[in-house]
């Protein structure tokens, strides 16, 4: 089949006295944003790409169709179709959700406590079938708090507008019928008079705060805050004791907050601490004091407490530790739960308020897990919550865990209807040796029967951005990789902060690249170490991780088989310059400023992956991407496939496929998620030979 070709219209481009040209840039329209809604504003010549990339993919993949279907089947397979959620009690219902064998989304269900009657007030597969439409995205789904509405957010396109409707639970019809452009969470006032919501501005920022009466129009919505700095975009959320709603208004590396009384008729927002470049924190109020977590003189964070929040004087309540991670507090009437990070393992503490001991709890004899609790009802007079764990190789398990006693009775585990056992694999955590001396934790899950020769395929997953941690959870899809003897690897490379702030500012800015060479020494590591050898590793990563993937791969693509680059951020540089995109400003902390700062230019040219695309043999690499995609624009894989193709020297396969009706998380629906890990799982196998 024909190779598609885009065409070329050269522009010279340039930047602190440096020039280079893009043959690609006409692709990128100046009303993006308005293409992200209405597609059929999209340039012809555009779409017709697009569509001949998607076909020539679907040519390349034809010999795996059925191999998809088996996939499809095998991953579905391992999925309790017709399950239910354990039930949150709030004052006088229980409210749970559920799925079905044949639905794609999920339904809210709620019963008076007391009762067996059964309410259904939300059925996500009714409400897409009454709105004829392809994508369905739900932003929010919340009942408040005297159980009268229900409001929802949706999102019909998955470029991220979502418009917010209210309705009255019992008529079910809607007494809101639609705040637009908004981001798409909600917040209910205690009284049932008011929503909380964020507006977008025209860069698809959510940089203002409103309130809106339900009932009434929403061109009388009251503007409560609007923050002045572009960078930054804004939140609201109500405190555990539900005496104050606050307000975050923050980018990813410093924050501010604001608070006004839930009762405020006229809400005016008072000032907590006022912003400082680097400090990023958070507060919570409960049983009369405030509580402040903070990274301020604390790289990785403490717990200040006040009990007075205008008084500026705050105490020590739990000190920082070295490369160890605080997180933040929740809150029971005698107990409080808390969590700390270490070495990519995640750990949590609960404290008698009355005795002050305070104790770990202990989910698993396993040493590699990933751990969670919530709460079991809204009134917070209860020693009785639900934790849960799970590990690469252990599914999912919930227990209603007793404070006071210790008491585990399991109420929940993750079935795997086509069957699982946890002996058949193996976990492990090994440690790397970076370039620069550090040790990157390494998540190995493989079949126990897999030989560690040299001679397996193995799949390396990467991400390192943003500070975002990767969770060595249980992943039922993946059994259909490791079952077929690829090992599973996941590097907890610099970037994320899975080691603390530290491990998270060793990994931007100026320090970006070692994000890169921790996902390379991981590489090597593995190879060294027979787990893998050079042409069978398959790196995969999306988003930043796309990034990732794009800059190791033209530094050192001879250790790969393969590459799976998901709506990927490879035409770093442009989108950095390019002020005007939803979020390149707010990431000036992650990335850079590269039009303001010749060292963050010149730094970002080093290693966008667009722009260092070299004339020589690549691996085998499969792009994704949705023409909705507000994040990472569909025009930067479109341009680095299509130069990638100028410039490649081999025979090995490059494909593109396009969501033409999606955005950043790809398709919707349960379905539609099952169909995109199968296509991109059999890429993987076809490159492998494993089908």
């Amino acid at each position: 089949m024909k190779i598609p070709q885009l065409s070329k219209k050269s522009e010279t481009k340039s930047c602190h006295n440096v020039t280079w040209t893009d043959d690609y840039s006409w692709v990128h329209q100046k009303n993006i944003l308005e293409v992200l809604k209405d597609s059929s504003k999209l340039l012809p010549e555009v779409r017709k790409y697009l569509e001949e990339e998607n076909k020539y993919t679907e040519f390349h993949l034809k010999d795996t169709k059925e191999f998809q279907k088996t996939l499809f089947n095998e991953i579905k397979g391992r999925i309790k179709l017709d399950d239910e959620s354990l039930p949150f009690k709030d004052k006088n219902y229980e409210y749970w959700t559920k799925t079905t064998k044949k639905g794609n989304y999920s339904i809210k269900c709620r019963k008076k406590i007391g009762t067996d009657e059964v309410e259904e007030i939300w059925n996500g597969d009714k409400e897409k079938s009454k709105l004829k439409t392809e994508y369905f995205g739900v932003g929010d789904l919340e009942v408040s708090y005297n159980d009268k509405f229900l409001a929802y957010s949706l999102d019909l396109k998955g470029s991220e507008y979502f418009t917010i409707y209210v309705r009255d639970i019992k008529t079910g019809k809607l007494v809101t019928e639609k705040i637009e452009n908004t981001s798409g969470s909600i917040n209910f006032s205690l009284d049932d008079q008011y929503i909380f919501y964020s507006k977008l501005d025209e860069n698809h920022r959510p940089r203002s705060i409103f309130r809106h009466q339900i009932g009434s129009s929403s061109n009388e919505d009251l503007l409560i805050f609007e923050e002045k700095t572009k960078a930054f975009t804004v939140s609201i959320g109500i405190s555990s004791d539900e005496k104050y709603y606050f307000i975050n208004s923050s980018d990813h590396n410093t924050s501010e907050k604001y608070y006004f009384g839930i009762d405020e008729k006229k809400p005016e927002p008072k000032l907590i601490q006022q912003r400082k470049r680097g400090i990023i924190y958070s507060v919570n109020s409960w049983g009369g004091n405030f509580y402040m977590h903070t990274n301020e003189d604390a790289e990785d964070f403490k717990i200040l407490i006040s009990n007075n929040i205008e008084s500026k004087i705050w105490k020590t309540y739990i000190p920082s530790q070295s490369e160890t991670m605080i997180g933040n507090l929740t809150f029971l009437n005698n107990w409080q739960i808390r969590s700390e990070l270490k070495n990519a393992l995640d750990k949590i503490y609960v404290k008698n308020l009355k005795t002050n001991k305070e104790e770990e709890i202990i989910f698993t004899e396993e040493t590699v897990y990933d751990s969670s609790v919530s709460l079991m009802q809204r009134d917070r007079n209860t020693d009785d919550i639900y934790i849960s764990y799970s590990t690469p190789k252990t599914p999912s398990r919930t227990f209603i865990y007793n404070l006071k006693t210790k008491e585990k009775k399991l109420v929940k585990e993750q079935i795997i209807p086509s069957g699982h056992n946890s002996n058949d694999f193996i976990v492990e955590r090994l440690e790397c040796e970076g370039h620069d001396g550090r040790i990157i934790p390494i998540t190995i899950t493989r079949k126990k029967t897999t030989k560690l020769d040299g001679n397996s395929n193995l799949l390396l997953y990467g991400y390192g951005s943003y500070g975002n941690s990767m969770w060595p959870s249980f992943s039922s899809t993946r059994l259909s990789l490791i079952n077929r003897d690829i090992i599973w690897a996941t590097a907890h490379i610099r970037g994320g902060m899975e080691r603390g702030m530290k491990w998270w500012k060793e990994g931007k800015l100026l320090n970006k690249k070692n994000t890169f060479q921790d996902y390379i020494s991981c590489a090597k590591f593995l190879i060294d170490k027979k787990y893998t050898s050079k042409k069978k590793i398959i790196g995969m990563g999306g988003s930043a991780g796309g990034l990732l993937m794009g800059a190791v791969v033209n530094e050192k693509p001879d250790l790969f088989l393969g590459m799976i680059m998901a709506v990927p951020f490879v035409d770093s540089l442009t989108t950095n310059l390019d002020h005007s995109l939803p979020l390149t400003i707010g990431e000036f902390d992650e990335f850079g400023n590269a039009k303001d700062n010749k060292e963050h230019f010149d730094y970002i040219y080093s290693y966008a992956p667009y722009n260092n695309i070299k004339k020589m043999d690549y691996p085998n690499i499969l792009i994704t991407t949705s023409l909705s995609d507000n994040r990472v624009l569909f025009d930067e894989p479109l341009k680095f496939t299509a130069k990638l193709r100028d410039n490649k020297t081999d025979n090995n396969l490059l494909l593109l496929k396009t969501e033409m009706n999606a955005g950043h998380g790809g398709k919707s629906g349960r379905d539609g998620i099952i169909e995109e890990i199968a296509f991109d799982y059999a890429f993987i196998c076809k490159i492998a030979k494993k089908i």
